[in-house]
């Protein structure tokens, strides 16, 4: 942390600079990161809930409006987590002068990709709160524990985006790898269910699903109204901590090799 906080500056102009070029020269701008997230919801919700007719099975009383927020909390986390991942095998490899440049911090490519896909969720989040608001015209007090859910995959992503882009640079295959695994991932992460409709003798594999857990726990303090399950929250901490420290780990030893690769 000493490290990157070192880096803080430099940091906050890539991130900067993600964002902005991501949008430069479109027509609606910085509007596109509304208009992706909802338009994945629309197609999702018209698939899942209204062809398939899919319920999240939280009681009697359920709408297809529930199953819409419920799903799009989903997206919009799962989201957060793809472009971090998908983005993070070409990081060092589409800056080869970077590469050469031995005083510049290549660990910081991760974080401020990382950060620029935290921004596009927190952009995403505003809507789901609107909507939630207009729909049961309250927020329930529970949301407030929101960062707490959402820090463990912020952790998650980056160690693994910094395991990834050390890997991309020596076995090429990874960036065509990322999207078939982030695709089984998924729909592996109760983003169209609730881990309350997996069947007992597959509830334990779930659970060591750290996307299932933090989606699960998004949804209930949310929408439900229900506190964290602060038991696996804090294994939740333990694991995605471990993660992020072995990554960056893993990066700082093989960056080196680097430029011998490239």
């Amino acid at each position: 942390m000493r490290h990157l906080r070192g880096h803080g500056s430099l940091i906050q102009q890539l991130t900067k600079r993600d964002i902005l070029a991501r949008y430069r020269g479109s027509f609606l701008g910085a509007f596109w990161s509304l208009l992706r997230p909802l338009g994945m919801l629309t197609v999702y919700a018209v698939v899942f809930g209204f062809i398939f007719q899919s319920r999240l099975g939280q009681g009697a009383n359920e709408s297809k409006l529930d199953f819409t927020l419920a799903l799009f909390c989903g997206l919009v986390l799962f989201d957060f987590l793809g472009e971090s991942l998908s983005r993070a095998p070409m990081l060092v490899l589409a800056n080869p002068n970077y590469v050469t440049k031995v005083v510049f911090p290549l660990e910081i490519l991760s974080v401020s990709a990382v950060g620029a896909a935290l921004i596009q969720m927190l952009i995403s989040f505003i809507p789901l709160l609107a909507a939630l608001l207009a729909a049961h015209g309250t927020i329930p007090l529970t949301a407030l524990y929101l960062p707490l859910v959402v820090l463990p995959l912020i952790l998650l992503a980056l160690g693994l985006s910094w395991f990834l882009s050390s890997l991309g640079v020596f076995i090429r295959d990874i960036n065509a790898i990322v999207p078939v695994a982030l695709t089984i991932l998924m729909f592996a992460s109760a983003i169209f269910y609730s881990l309350n409709r997996v069947p007992p003798q597959f509830q334990t594999l779930f659970l060591f699903n750290p996307i299932a857990l933090v989606v699960h726990e998004a949804r209930n303090i949310l929408l439900w109204g229900i506190s964290p399950s602060w038991g696996r929250l804090a294994l939740l901490w333990v694991a995605s901590f471990l993660v992020a420290v072995s990554g960056y780990a893993f990066f700082m030893r093989t960056k080196r090799a680097f430029a011998d690769v490239m």
